[in-house]
């Protein structure tokens, strides 16, 4: 099976010039922490509800400054037609509960996480890899 039969395609995503106070309220009435960032269609990066707090917040940024300032650029990423248990080893490995998920031109086309893996995954991979990113 590969990563596109169960990656979420309904993704959040957010914009550059996306204000933090936008984002965290989006993230707030989505029940989420994790919006890839992208320019169009490419993925410049992500932004986590923690990223908000301690990057932002905690460094004295305003509500009303642009999320692209506190991006973490070029993040880990899956490709839509990866394998699962080849994404799931390299989320364990990168300490990682979300991925964005890329097509062959790059383009961003959904996000897979933990969840989503291990559904599908042998349960013991799954407990392994939560495991290991659960050490971080």
């Amino acid at each position: 099976m590969k990563v596109r039969d169960l990656m979420s395609k309904d993704v959040q995503v957010a914009r550059p010039g996306d204000t933090l106070q936008e984002i965290a309220r989006r993230m707030s009435d989505g029940g989420f922490g994790f919006m890839p960032v992208a320019d169009g269609d490419s993925l410049i990066g992500a932004i986590t509800d923690r990223d908000i707090v301690v990057r932002a917040l905690a460094g004295g940024a305003a509500a009303t400054s642009p999320v692209v300032e506190f991006i973490t650029r070029d993040p880990h990423t899956a490709r839509a037609d990866d394998d699962l248990k080849t994404v799931l080893d390299a989320m364990s490995t990168r300490q990682v509960r979300r991925l964005p998920v890329l097509d062959k031109n790059d383009r961003l086309v959904g996000v897979v996480s933990l969840g989503d893996l291990s559904t599908r995954v042998k349960e013991k991979y799954a407990g392994e890899a939560l495991e290991d990113i659960s050490r971080n």
